[in-house]
């Protein structure tokens, strides 16, 4: 399978994921819940990794690798810890598309951190993304 299936099956399972956020955390703590889901999550990878790799693969990783990757699991915990916080208080069908503006913030960070080029499509695409986010959010 090619990165645009892989892309499509993330959306597909992150709208599950919003759904069924939102009924789980129902009369639910939101850090509790958000810890719930990290493990399921930690322990799924786990499983997933060892049985798609060698074991001794995780001694190949680098300092630059570990830094990298663990400061990522802080951001997602953070949005996690956000995101759950949000659903709790909110309609899940506005919640998640102001979630979506984090395409928004990558676009951004790609341009500045990683070099990518920010193009009137890209410019384009972040505009109308804002757009459909302030829309379904709206009254």
């Amino acid at each position: 399978m090619n990165w645009l299936i892989w892309s499509l099956l993330s959306a597909l399972f992150a709208g599950l994921t919003a759904i069924l956020a939102k009924i789980g955390v129902k009369d639910v703590d939101s850090n509790l819940a958000t810890a719930v889901r990290t493990t399921v999550v930690l322990v799924f990878a786990w499983a997933v990794c060892f049985l798609t790799n060698r074991p001794t693969v995780v001694l190949g990783l680098t300092q630059r690798n570990w830094l990298f990757l663990g400061l990522s699991g802080l951001a997602t915990g953070l949005s996690w810890l956000c995101y759950f916080r949000a659903l709790q208080m909110g309609e899940a069908s506005k919640v998640a598309p102001i979630d979506k503006l984090s395409v928004v913030f990558v676009l951004l960070f790609a341009a500045v951190f990683l070099g990518e080029s920010l193009t009137w499509k890209t410019g384009l695409g972040g505009v109308l993304i804002v757009a459909g986010a302030i829309v379904l959010t709206l009254k």
